[in-house]
């Protein structure tokens, strides 16, 4: 790890737009987080408190308004970029609910994503040799590359295939959204084991957990937790603050 910042985010608020019917409406309230390389930093907070609109944001979802705060990723202000262009850049979301592409293979999906992140075109037989290699890492069946984009998918399938995606498209900052969501305790273990994998291989990754439970951090183990309460921040800590959520619960922090 090295003290330079990889990813920021600054007294950053965002609201839904206003509309003709209604204004809109203030979710994240300021913000502020700093991730270096190698870290894994952990939110949590209870529904409703803007985790998975955070995540959302710094991809660049246009469904929200950043009305002031910048998000900073290697030294760039990227307050502005499209999504593509994040992408591009080195910055990955898992989603919490992963979306089915049908007729579009993962194979395929992925030549043409690792080609606009590389800039190059990726022959079939390149990407088919490294896919290859890391489903036997991550414990998942070859002919799974040929399957359609989470078609047909069981919860835990669509989850390591975003884990897949994150280590096939070498990012420099992960961001999970839930990734533990929907989830068994075995099939939690295979995810987390996945991502853990994928730590090993690019040490110098920048991981945000966002989760509403501590089962997923006690794979992960985070360098820094930090508990979202109504759009703020409003406790940071250690692994141990996890613990005391699991105990306490979000109450004692609103």
């Amino acid at each position: 790890m090295t003290d330079a910042p990889l990813f920021e985010i600054d007294d950053l608020h965002v609201s839904t737009p206003d509309t003709d019917l209604e204004p809109g409406v203030e979710i994240l309230k300021g913000v502020s987080l700093t991730v270096r390389a190698g870290e894994v930093h952990a939110l949590m907070g209870p529904n409703g408190s803007g985790k998975s609109t955070l995540a959302t944001v710094l991809l660049g979802s246009p469904e929200y308004e950043v009305t002031s705060g910048t998000i900073r990723f290697q030294g760039d202000d990227i307050t502005e970029w499209d999504t593509d262009v994040r992408g591009k850049a080195g910055l990955f979301l898992a989603f919490q609910y992963p979306q089915e592409i049908a007729g579009v293979s993962i194979l395929n999906f992925l030549r043409q994503a690792l080609s606009a992140r590389k800039g190059i075109e990726m022959s079939v037989l390149e990407l088919r040799l490294s896919l290859m290699e890391w489903m036997d890492k991550l414990d998942i069946d070859p002919s799974f590359m040929e399957r359609y984009v989470n078609e047909g998918f069981s919860g835990g399938e669509k989850k390591r295939n975003e884990v897949l995606q994150m280590a096939v498209l070498e990012p420099e900052m992960a961001i999970l959204d839930e990734t533990d969501s929907g989830l068994d305790i075995d099939a939690l273990r295979t995810v987390a084991t996945g991502v853990q994998a994928v730590r090993a291989e690019r040490p110098n990754l920048g991981t945000l957990a966002i989760t509403h439970y501590q089962r997923l951090l006690e794979h992960l183990q985070p360098d820094h937790v930090h508990v979202l309460v109504d759009g703020r921040i409003v406790a940071s800590g250690g692994p141990e603050l996890a613990r005391q959520l699991e105990t306490e619960g979000y109450e004692s922090f609103k």
